[in-house]
């Protein structure tokens, strides 16, 4: 396993790690305790030491599996969680000093620690961003022992490069793929100066980056790439990295052309990130341990040629870039 530094945290983290929305189940939904465990510690057992989760993810279900994990492994294991999406509505009038240390520590509770390794707004709106009291209080949180770090999981490019402006911040989380390469520009290049840690997530576009989707698959009804296409629950950004769906699959069959023969476009899709030095880890999802495999093989996929990294930007350029690339 590739170990690299998680910025000014000091800490080193799997550059493949595992994000836990849908870790016992399917994108949240008929959670699986069972399920989680044995994705879990499946991860682990392949050499990740960093997990990836949140108080909204299945109800806290998600965090209790994480505790569950930390319990029963002697391995060092970094955790990051992340707090603010519980308040409804989602509004920045909601975010208040008092409302988020409960967030926090009903997260210890639910982990079962005395301590986060490191704890991150969670997408916050865009004006929270600009409220030096929510960003201050989580050095009282680190005074008093809750918390190790703070990051931020962003949607826009434009709030990670506010949300660095903060000293205690010390990691950003960002959708970064083939299909939303925005920040690997000017973002990218600030987070290098001020040693901020990048996870990347959302790395395979929602699935769609795995290549076994097509116009027809059929997703349940819970399921966000079914209901959120459009942004109706939330971001639209978060699915399918806001793009169309059937430009998705255009965009997809022309990558499956520079890579043929490959039926699981998701490791190659997974290497194409961990090409950029400014990013710290990649945390993809998985809901069964083929997906964590399929996940991990992305270390045994060959170098890019020049010709393949060339051909996978001309993707972009005419297929994504002109409704994508200026909305995030």
């Amino acid at each position: 396993m590739e170990l690299r530094s998680l910025g000014k945290t000091g800490i080193k983290v799997s550059a493949i790690s595992l994000g836990t929305w849908q870790v016992g189940g399917k994108w949240g939904a008929g959670f699986s305790d069972t399920n989680a465990d044995t994705i879990l510690n499946k991860a682990i057992d392949e050499g990740v030491n960093f997990i990836d989760t949140a108080d909204v993810y299945s109800d806290g279900e998600s965090e209790k599996a994480v505790g569950r994990l930390l319990r029963n492994r002697k391995e060092k294991i970094y955790v990051a969680t992340k707090c603010g999406r519980q308040i409804q509505p989602h509004v920045d009038a909601g975010y208040t000093v008092d409302v988020l240390r409960k967030f926090v520590e009903n997260s210890l509770r639910n982990m079962q620690l005395d301590t986060i390794d490191l704890i991150q707004l969670h997408c916050p709106p865009t004006a929270v961003y600009y409220r030096p009291e929510i960003f201050e209080l989580f050095d009282k949180l680190k005074q008093e022992g809750k918390i190790q770090h703070l990051g931020v999981s962003v949607e826009k490019v434009e709030e990670a490069l506010k949300a660095i402006e903060y000293e205690n911040v010390t990691t950003v989380q960002i959708i970064f793929n083939m299909f939303r390469q925005r920040p690997a520009q000017l973002f990218f290049s600030e987070a290098t100066k001020k040693n901020i840690g990048v996870i990347v997530r959302v790395p395979l576009a929602s699935g769609l980056l795995t290549g076994k989707f097509s116009a027809s698959t059929d997703f349940a009804s819970g399921d966000h790439r079914q209901f959120n296409r459009n942004g109706e629950a939330f971001d639209k950004g978060e699915t399918f990295s806001g793009i169309n769906y059937e430009k998705g699959i255009a965009a997809v069959e022309a990558l499956k052309k520079i890579f043929p023969g490959e039926t699981n476009l998701a490791p190659i899709a997974l290497k194409w990130i961990l090409q950029f030095d400014a990013v710290s880890c990649i945390i993809p999802g998985a809901s069964n341990m083929a997906q964590v495999n399929s996940n991990l093989s992305a270390f045994t996929v060959p170098d890019f040629t020049a010709d393949q990294l060339k051909a996978v930007q001309e993707v972009y350029e005419n297929y994504i870039k002109p409704s994508v690339h200026q909305l995030w």
